[in-house]
């Protein structure tokens, strides 16, 4: 009965573990479903807390996205960041400008229905 008994719990410890091992990655669609919940706050909208908020809404989601959308992310974070900053390095913005404008043709390309 002992046996019976450390194998059942060894069996569920694994399990588990392995249910905690890492990060799935999504699947495009999947990406975009979290996008879409993310954005559609009202509040991301309104200046730099806005852009603070969504930032930190997108973190999750760029660390599990597909890869389509991954580097879309990535861009959409530093640009965030950047503008969600008391004094934002106004050359650094511009730099980032072009990434951000690519990752909203990057998720429309991908996100968008029809």
């Amino acid at each position: 009965m002992k046996k019976l008994t450390t194998a059942l719990l060894a069996t569920g410890l694994i399990l588990s573990a392995s249910a905690c091992a890492g990060p799935t990655k999504l699947s495009t669609a999947e990406t975009c479903d979290r996008i879409k919940i993310a954005v559609s706050s009202p509040a991301n909208g309104i200046g730099k807390t806005g852009m603070t908020l969504l930032a930190n809404q997108i973190r999750p989601i760029e660390a599990v996205a597909s890869d389509d959308l991954k580097a879309a992310l990535k861009s959409i974070i530093e640009y965030t960041d950047e503008s969600a900053k008391e004094s934002p390095d106004a050359g650094k913005l511009s730099a980032l400008q072009g990434g951000y404008q690519e990752a909203g043709s990057t998720y429309s390309k991908f996100c968008s229905q029809g």
